[in-house]
């Protein structure tokens, strides 16, 4: 007994405390004012405003762009406001000030959080992704850091609890939901690096692959074609993945073992829970034994029942730029009190390994081949290098309707940014592609 009441007053304890869910933290805002979320440069995304009489008012100065990211702290608590409660009502302040206020009956500033975030990564995402429906997550592969969160519709989180009717309500748009974290979507063409990782596992010969396309392939009652009813010709493996050719990763899917193609997919944390600081849907392979040719073909290219969420396509895009290794995904970079001194600081910690080092430097290279010449080469010829997969994902019976994708990273041989867009209902007039291009070129071009 007495060696459980030390763990759990060294381990637990400080979990429990720390809990978002602890509904014990709000009564220490009756002695504490809600300490700053900060950007990774200092700038201010959450403060609290005191007016001459008291009144507490919680301020959000870049208005919807942080919304979901950052989150609210009325009705409920979500996001960074969520994660961090406990640190923005602690209060490290001086100690004699805090001995100062309390005997004035005053409250005490709670302490800062600064987070990984980047204000101008972060609107140019949000200006990217305009006036669509989608998200945009933007990461260090190296260290885990997420840059950037965007996801649209967004909301005032000042407004929250004078809206909340209407916001809790309105399932046409759903503007609460974190697409990019819990929004969940057939993967489209990004899932093709998926499909190749289980064919180069399966086929120590991958490099000799040749497949002729004539723009359909049809197996049984299903017949697929090629994006935009292109015509790709003798390709091999590397052309097949530049070029999206749906018809050869539908032959690839006919040959690859349905359990391997599962267990790789679980490697990849699919049918999992990921590693992440906030509300996080878990990803799904649906693929089983003894799946028609048709499901086969439709899941090797990214269609069929497999869903995942932008997040996620990040994670494993993280993961091919950073040599196999995911580093554990974060937010919160540390903490600090009202003065700036620093109290806690994370460090960036490794998570995964996904793949082994040569399987995630072949696979960049493919993706690079996206960028050079296929389908991707919007990126190509600028300052930086890049490499990616680009995706469409249909979404009803409706050919014409669909959702364009792209995962990517830049400067290639020392991957800086990973970034991960999907736009919902882009029926071809907008390219996730494009967004990403305008992300990297703020980074890199200012």
């Amino acid at each position: 007994m007495m060696g459980y009441i030390a763990y759990f007053n060294v381990v637990k304890g400080s979990e429990i405390v720390r809990s978002p869910y602890n509904a014990r933290q709000d009564s220490i805002a009756e002695r504490i004012v809600r300490g700053k979320i900060l950007d990774k440069n200092g700038n201010v995304l959450a403060q609290t405003n005191v007016s001459e009489d008291g009144t507490e008012t919680r301020e959000y100065p870049y208005g919807n762009m942080f919304a979901h990211v950052v989150g609210y702290v009325d009705q409920g608590k979500t996001g960074i406001e969520a994660l961090s409660n406990i640190d923005l009502l602690t209060s490290n302040s001086f100690f004699l000030n805090k001995i100062k206020n309390e005997f004035q009956d005053k409250k005490n500033m709670g302490d800062n959080v600064v987070t990984t975030l980047d204000a101008g990564l972060q609107e140019a995402a949000y200006d990217a992704l305009g006036g669509y429906r989608g998200a945009v997550v933007v990461m260090e592969p190296s260290t885990g850091k997420i840059l950037a969160m965007v996801s649209k519709p967004d909301f005032d989180p000042a407004g929250v609890a004078d809206n909340w009717d209407y916001l809790s309500t309105d399932e046409e748009n759903s503007a609460l939901l974190n697409r990019a974290t819990q929004g969940q979507y057939a993967p489209g063409s990004t899932f093709k690096v998926v499909t190749a990782l289980e064919f180069m596992r399966e086929n120590k010969d991958y490099d000799s692959y040749a497949y002729s396309c004539s723009g359909e392939i049809t197996v049984a009652d299903t017949t697929i074609r090629c994006y935009n009813g292109n015509v790709h010709g003798d390709e091999d493996f590397r052309d097949s993945l530049a070029h999206s050719c749906n018809t050869s990763f539908c032959n690839i899917g006919l040959s690859l073992d349905i359990e391997k193609f599962r267990d790789t997919a679980k490697e990849l944390l699919f049918d999992s829970g990921l590693p992440c600081d906030l509300s996080c849907s878990k990803s799904e392979f649906r693929l089983k034994k003894g799946a028609l040719d048709g499901d086969r073909m439709m899941t090797a290219m990214g269609q069929g029942q497999t869903q995942v969420s932008p997040y996620h396509m990040a994670l494993i895009t993280s993961a091919i730029a950073n040599g196999g290794t995911l580093m554990k995904p974060y937010l919160v970079d540390s903490v600090t009190n009202d003065t700036g001194a620093e109290i806690r600081k994370n460090k960036p910690k490794k998570y995964r390994d996904l793949m082994t080092s040569a399987e995630a430097a072949q696979l960049k290279d493919y993706m690079t081949s996206v960028a050079e010449y296929g389908t991707a080469s919007v990126l190509s010829g600028q300052s930086y290098t890049a490499a990616g997969k680009t995706g469409t994902a249909e979404y009803s019976s409706d050919e014409e309707k669909d959702h364009s994708w792209f995962i990517g990273m830049s400067n290639v041989d020392n991957p800086e940014l990973v970034i991960s867009v999907i736009i919902e209902s882009s029926d071809g007039t907008a390219s996730a592609v494009n967004m990403a291009k305008q992300v990297f070129d703020a980074y890199y071009y200012g």
